[in-house]
């Protein structure tokens, strides 16, 4: 199994935005790094669908808060990057490129996020990830789509770490933000038409899904000031309060504590803090 020991005990969080008493005081009794996440309302349960992920994975990132807006129970199962279990024949096996996220739903395996959030749609409708309005659905695929196709392709690790390589570190940051900024102006022009509350309307949906962990991303990692992008700084604010996406954020993900715990050098940190000091050490994929 690719996991590794959880020193910490977050087994049976729900999706109702409630966190332990005391997460980092906790002590694990499982010694798993596997977690079982519970959705809204039910009673302790073993899920069939399981997730493997990375706490700073931003595709990993999605499908968290797919699965929390839908409430369904899923097993989280940490991959850790730092230590290259992506490559491991076990598993490839699941994921022949070596990208997390990972689902596997009973015996059906299936890889990147958008393929997972599309599958998530048809085969458990409840809660919509996409409106029944075609032009709206058309929109969130199309924000989407900016996100998954001009964005976060652009700003992954393996790829900077190249360019830093062949022409420099300020080339390398250069050419991040250049692509993120890119991608914002033409959002925020898109989001002018079509926003409410969130970025299609009042009600979340795969859009915003794509957009929070790419925010989040460009705003620790990139230090692009929001202020330029009112929209789009507006709506993540939003974001912060919804359950789903509360319960998604990379801090609360049992990796993370065992990242920082096993790290004493770093400190362990909150919604604004900074990633940059761990971006060596990890692929955002």
């Amino acid at each position: 199994m690719l996991s590794v020991p959880l020193e910490v005990n977050l087994s049976k969080r729900n999706h109702s935005g409630n966190k332990p008493d005391s997460p980092l005081m906790e002590n694990s009794t499982s010694q798993s790094q596997k977690q079982t996440f519970l959705s809204h309302g039910s009673s302790s349960t073993t899920s069939k669908i399981k997730l493997y992920s990375h706490y700073r994975s931003s595709c990993a990132w999605r499908v968290r808060i797919a699965l929390n807006l839908k409430g369904l129970p899923y097993e989280y199962i940490s991959t850790d990057l730092s230590k290259g279990e992506e490559f491991i024949a076990e598993f490839r096996r699941l994921s022949p490129l070596g990208f997390i996220p990972v689902l596997v739903d009973g015996d059906f395996v299936i890889c990147d996020s958008y393929a997972i959030l599309l599958y998530l749609e048809e085969k458990y409708p409840q809660i919509p990830l996409l409106p029944v309005n075609l032009k709206k659905k058309a929109y969130n695929l199309q924000v989407a789509n900016i996100v998954s196709s001009s964005i976060q392709p652009l700003q992954m690790i393996g790829l900077l770490k190249s360019i830093e390589e062949k022409v420099g570190l300020e080339e390398k940051l250069s050419f991040a933000r250049h692509h993120i900024t890119k991608g914002f102006n033409a959002l925020e022009i898109l989001l002018q038409k079509i926003s409410g509350k969130y970025a299609t309307g009042d009600q979340v949906y795969m859009a915003d899904i794509f957009l929070a962990p790419q925010i989040s991303n460009a705003v620790v990692r990139f230090n692009i000031d929001m202020s330029m992008y009112p929209n789009l700084k507006r709506i993540n604010e939003a974001y912060l309060e919804v359950p789903a996406f509360q319960e998604a954020l990379p801090e609360r993900q049992p990796d993370a504590v065992t990242f920082f715990l096993n790290s004493p050098e770093l400190s362990f940190f909150s919604l604004s803090s900074s990633w940059k000091n761990i971006d060596t050490l990890i692929e955002d994929i």
